[in-house]
């Protein structure tokens, strides 16, 4: 369903790319696009998100609403947090390889993925052999764009025939160039020096693809027939090259040209110059060459600039320059060819009027590649987005108010599509395990608690228990006290130990194993590994860990009420966590830290645990408010859960954030309140409850379920106008536990209370 009646104008643009003063030409162009929609459209404002290469802080203008540094993720989620209260109505992207961070790139999808604007990126390169990183991002991106702009008819082809995207979904526009009257060159020599030569030009940041030894080794002969010709190489070289050795590159050409007795007909200018100078620089060529090595260019903008300033070209063939030298606009000579160049280069100045129609020819196509009608275009294809935008259906209450009253028994299946042999694989592509990803410990700790709590199919889940255990066991890194976290597919440890949270989680699992797995031998093991790596939590220093290990020690306490170690972490833990709650609350903040993170409600539950524990009234009463707090910023307008968002994370005192909602916010959630109904009798908890059950049947912010019943499966999360269609352990394992928390509290006949009509437990 598409808004074509909905409003189209556009009031705010939000562009992403580089920009000056970062030297290289997608800063340029991205600079270029801002000024000339400005120019074009000055009532609509521009936000400016400039990303920033490893290692680098630049002095940026007013026009950057803010920078991203390319490899922080946190940089990322920031910007699209600022583009969404700008109220943007479009994002324009300028993508190029190598100036996002991630694999190929992939950082950029985790910004667009958080944005609630239509997205239009313009693709600077497209590969026509993709690895199979490059290939994943463009067709993340083809997926969340709007549109997908290229600057070559081949950038179209190779997008439909490599990458699948749809004709509809590509648009050509062709890279944007300045507006300059056609003049004679030689008014331009005098003020470079170039008085008396007839020059050759290429221009452009200096590296090895660039193919100047191609045209250092043709000058011998273009010399000894026009000897007032002189070869100018403009530009400053590239920043990495320069990194990695310097200037010695440019030296070697310098050597090449003296091998080749044509120094005094070379000329380097090094530089990044100002566009102004630049193009005076350009009117002062005869002819400009480029000799580059690949075919894979698919857009060049000096070779746009040299077209739209009626410069006669002679080329290589590369992708961009087939294109554009058609029709007598230019010569295209075969690749490291130094002889045809030459010939190609000697027939024109040997012409003159063939010179002189060549560059007229050169300058009527350039009049089509104004930057004023780039703005036109890139205007036109932005309202066109906005206009098609999706419409967000609304919520379907009926529907929901189901959803809130309907358990579901847990089940195997999607567990089970996860695991193999080693244990439980952490990502997964849609439903199909990603092997790539490999295995972690949390996960594998989730699923052995969980098959605990599985009533139905119990040989199965003790099976997989045993699998589970065998996992958490060879986590389990003696020499430095710790558990290890990530597992290769290939079964290698990639790290000695894990996170401090996966330390907490894993005594959590130990003890919930030593007191609720069906099999002896699982408890006799648990209780024997929970002697062993107790006490080593102790030095550490994250409030999760000690909630964790609380909810671990407290459950051994339960069948081993006389367990020293347990006793002590719960008396331990317990105190931490009131100490940092005392310390950390504010009369608008009662909360453990300054920030939401993640697994929220687990540190009120281990507090509350830990006051019944200790039979500490004030305890509980703090535990409890800090969880009303909570469960305050957890329920939307509609009276309906809203997990803490993945935003919000790193926001000190703030209001949380909506978007993206993970699923293990939903049973932390059902555990805590269910919990808290137990200490308190009070039912105000079973609403809770329910609210944060009900989100995974589309009780939520976008009326859209999480959980796929049927098999037990369970999607990544919630974002701002849709669902992550991926399944991965952590979210199938968080809702088969909703279900089997609620299925266990209507079985005891918890949730019959007036204040929450019958619940009904129903197997699919």
């Amino acid at each position: 369903m598409t808004g074509s009646n909905q409003e189209s104008s556009i009031k705010r643009i939000a562009i992403i790319g580089n920009s000056p003063p970062r030297l290289c030409g997608i800063a340029t162009f991205t600079r270029d696009v801002v000024q000339a929609l400005s120019a074009a459209f000055p009532e609509i404002s521009l936000d400016l998100y400039a990303m920033n290469d490893p290692g680098s802080a630049h002095r940026y203008g007013p026009e950057v609403a803010c920078s991203i540094d390319q490899d922080d993720l946190r940089d990322y989620i920031q910007a699209a947090r600022r583009i969404n209260e700008s109220g943007a109505d479009i994002v324009l992207v300028q993508h190029e390889y190598g100036i996002f961070g991630g694999p190929a790139g992939a950082l950029l999808l985790r910004l667009l993925d958080r944005v609630d604007a239509p997205v239009v990126v313009t693709l600077h390169t497209v590969l026509e052999t993709p690895n199979t990183d490059q290939r994943a991002v463009i067709e993340g991106l083809a997926r969340r764009a709007s549109k997908l702009i290229v600057m070559a008819e081949k950038g179209r082809d190779i997008l439909r025939r490599v990458h699948g995207v749809a004709n509809d979904k590509i648009a050509v526009v062709p890279h944007g160039v300045p507006d300059r009257p056609l003049e004679n060159s030689a008014r331009f020599k005098q003020d470079f020096g170039f008085e008396g030569h007839r020059v050759l030009l290429t221009f452009g940041l200096l590296s090895p693809n660039k193919g100047i030894e191609t045209m250092i080794r043709a000058l011998p002969a273009i010399v000894a027939a026009h000897p007032d010709v002189l070869y100018v190489v403009l530009g400053a070289t590239h920043p990495h090259l320069v990194a990695r050795e310097g200037e010695a590159y440019r030296d070697r050409l310098k050597v090449l040209a003296e091998e080749q007795g044509v120094s005094e007909h070379l000329r380097f200018i090094d530089g990044f110059l100002a566009q102004d100078t630049l193009l005076d620089y350009l009117q002062s060529t005869d002819i400009y060459v480029t000799p580059y090595l690949s075919e894979t260019q698919i857009t060049s903008g000096t070779l746009s600039y040299a077209v739209a300033l009626g410069k006669p070209v002679v080329s290589t063939p590369y992708w961009h320059a087939v294109e554009l030298l058609v029709d007598g606009v230019g010569t295209v000579v075969p690749f490291d060819d130094s002889a045809a160049f030459a010939a190609a280069i000697d027939r024109l100045l040997g012409d003159p009027a063939l010179l002189d129609e060549t560059g007229r020819r050169a300058y009527a196509v350039g009049r089509g590649m104004v930057w004023e009608k780039l703005a036109a275009s890139y205007l036109a294809i932005a309202r066109d987005a906005v206009a098609r935008k999706p419409v967000r259906l609304s919520r379907t209450r009926e529907i929901s108010a189901k959803a809130t009253r309907e358990l579901h028994a847990p089940r195997l299946e999607a567990v089970e599509g996860m695991s193999d042999g080693c244990g439980i694989i952490q990502h997964s592509i849609f439903a199909v395990p990603d092997r790539m990803h490999g295995y972690c410990v949390d996960d594998n700790c989730r699923a052995l608690m969980l098959m605990h709590r599985v009533d139905g199919n119990q040989q199965r889940a003790d099976e997989l228990a045993r699998i589970y255990a065998s996992f958490v066991q060879h986590a389990w890194n003696g020499s430095r006290g710790r558990f290890r976290n990530f597992m290769a597919f290939d079964r290698t440890w990639l790290e000695d130990e894990g996170s401090e949270d996966s330390f907490g989680r894993s005594i959590w699992t130990i003890g919930a194993t030593v007191a609720e797995a069906r099999a002896r031998d699982l408890r006799h093991w648990a209780l024997h590994l929970f002697d062993q790596v107790a006490a080593n939590s102790l030095d550490l220093v994250s409030p999760r860990t000690w909630a964790f290990a609380l909810l671990g020690a407290e459950a051994v306490l339960s069948v081993h009420p006389d367990h020293s170690i347990a006793r002590h972490l719960v008396t331990e833990y317990a105190a931490r966590l009131h100490a940092l709650l005392n310390e950390q609350r504010r009369p608008d903040w009662n909360w453990f830290e300054p920030v939401l993170a993640y697994d929220n409600a687990r540190l009120p539950e281990a507090l509350l645990r830990g006051a019944r524990f200790l039979d500490d009234p004030d305890m509980k009463a703090d535990a409890l408010a800090a969880f009303e707090w909570l469960d305050a910023r957890q329920t939307n307008e509609q009276d309906q859960f809203r997990a803490v968002g993945t935003d919000s994370f790193g926001r000190p005192y703030a209001e949380p954030l909506p978007f993206d909602q993970q699923p293990l916010e939903a049973w932390a959630t059902v555990d805590a309140a269910l919990f808290a109904r137990e200490v308190t009798g009070d039912a105000r908890w079973l609403e809770t409850a329910w609210r944060a059950y009900a989100w995974y049947l589309g009780a939520n912010d976008l009326g859209m379920p999480i959980a796929t019943p049927a098999n037990g499966g369970c999607y990544d999360g919630l974002m701002s106008d849709r669902v992550n269609l991926n399944q991965g352990a952590e979210s199938i394992l968080a809702y088969q536990f909703a279900c089997a928390a609620m299925a266990r509290a209507a079985a005891a006949g918890t949730l019959t209370d007036t204040s929450a009509r019958k619940a009904r437990v129903v197997r699919v």
